[in-house]
């Protein structure tokens, strides 16, 4: 049984749907959800087509190791930034030779908060050939509703990217 509502995985594929109308790519830099981005796109059959790779890092190590998130920052910003999530992002989208990767970093709880980081903080990351954005959420509920909210989250970020405004 998932932790995603059936809403989540239903964006899920409308969102297979649009990158593969598109010719577009996908890759994830996931911490916080622990690959439910990646494995919510990947439970939908015919997802190999658009997503290319996932990247768990829920060390400082794996950071720095696979997406190339330099200590400094790492070290300057912690973990749980908006830079940290921005320098992700960017990482999987050039190790995984994407046209868009998404990334979060956050506190899922119960534990883990810190002074001006409480558990529900996330900050997610998207990088296309345009740039690079990131968003600061925090979202209420115990571990699990933090890590759902994420991932819709994240598909919110990639719709928003690949959708033409109106």
């Amino acid at each position: 049984m998932s932790i995603l509502p059936a809403e989540t995985l239903a964006e899920a594929a409308a969102i297979l749907k649009l990158l593969e109308a598109r010719g577009l790519t996908l890759a994830t830099a996931e911490s916080c959800t622990g690959g439910l981005i990646a494995g919510a796109l990947t439970a939908i059959a015919g997802s190999s087509s658009v997503v290319m790779c996932g990247f768990v890092t829920y060390s400082n190590q794996a950071k720095q190791r696979m997406l190339g998130v330099p200590y400094s920052v790492l070290e300057g910003y912690g973990a749980v930034s908006d830079t940290v999530a921005r320098r992700m992002c960017e990482g999987a989208r050039r190790e995984g030779l994407v046209d868009i990767a998404v990334s979060c970093t956050g506190i899922a709880g119960p534990g883990g908060a810190t002074p001006g980081k409480p558990v529900g903080l996330v900050h997610l990351g998207l990088a296309t050939a345009a740039g690079t954005q990131a968003v600061r959420r925090v979202f209420p509920g115990d571990r699990d509703a933090v890590r759902a909210a994420t991932v819709a989250e994240a598909f919110r970020l990639i719709r928003e990217a690949i959708t033409p405004p109106r």
